[in-house]
């Protein structure tokens, strides 16, 4: 896990890994969340009900201070949190009482996404951190869109079918017939769920896979690059400087 305490520790900043875990998050802070990863696993929400959960990515969580949650998941996923102390977050935050989420933020999604390539960096720039973790704050404040709602089998078969042949050309006629809808229709569905278009979550799964595959093999970056189905190497390279802005060599020699 990558963490950076911001603004005089009013703000924990934490990049949690792709793992399995099993954990509980005490009631002592509000927390801001987002998921960059599909992730599966149980959860019990201020009780002791567990109940099963399939959060997508681009979920914006919020839990107030006094709500606990527990969550447990085989596989994990990355996710990028915020703990907030209680005089920060009841300045800049909703007052809510129980944990509220909301499906397909795409901004937030982006600028969670902007703060792991901030921390992945090996001097984390201190002044980009916090504005960016501020402007996610400012977005959190009014979320749009709708709760989150687990979403029909039919999209979770196209997540299943990306998540299994990511290291395929998957073309936009064959996730829209797994679908079983026309190419419009998945294409604008797929974007309002998730906050990415079909190409770009496919990229960041690939992105994903090829950081697994760094951190626990010793195979050459060419055969990673096709092992994760990018084009080539230098297709690989250019999604490391874009979206961790390093390559994927200075990623192996840091992690």
């Amino acid at each position: 896990m990558l963490s950076q305490s911001l603004l005089g520790d009013q703000i924990g900043l934490h990049l949690l890994p792709r793992a399995a875990y099993s954990a509980r998050d005490p009631a002592q802070w509000h927390t801001l969340g987002v998921t960059l990863e599909r992730q599966q696993g149980v959860h019990a929400i201020d009780s002791d009900l567990r109940v099963d959960f399939d959060t997508l990515p681009g979920v914006l969580a919020h839990t107030p201070v006094g709500v606990e949650v527990f969550s447990e998941s085989a596989n994990g996923g990355e996710y990028l949190l915020l703990r907030l102390d209680e005089p920060f977050a009841r300045q800049h935050l909703p007052s809510v009482s129980h944990r509220v989420q909301f499906a397909g933020q795409g901004r937030a999604l982006g600028l969670a996404r902007e703060l792991r390539r901030l921390l992945l960096a090996p001097q984390p720039d201190r002044l980009a951190l916090e504005q960016t973790a501020l402007a996610f704050i400012d977005l959190a404040s009014m979320p749009a869109g709708r709760e989150h709602r687990i979403p029909p089998k039919a999209f979770t078969r196209v997540l299943d079918q990306m998540a299994e042949q990511f290291h395929q050309p998957l073309s936009l006629e064959q996730l829209a017939v797994t679908y079983g809808h026309n190419e419009l229709r998945f294409l604008r569905d797929f974007t309002r769920t998730i906050g990415l278009t079909p190409h770009a979550y496919l990229i960041e799964v690939r992105l994903q896979a090829a950081r697994r595959m760094i951190e626990q093999s010793d195979l050459s970056l060419a055969s990673i690059a096709l092992d994760a189905g990018f084009a080539h190497q230098s297709h690989m390279g250019s999604a490391f400087r874009k979206h961790l802005a390093m390559t994927p060599s200075q990623y192996r020699s840091r992690f």
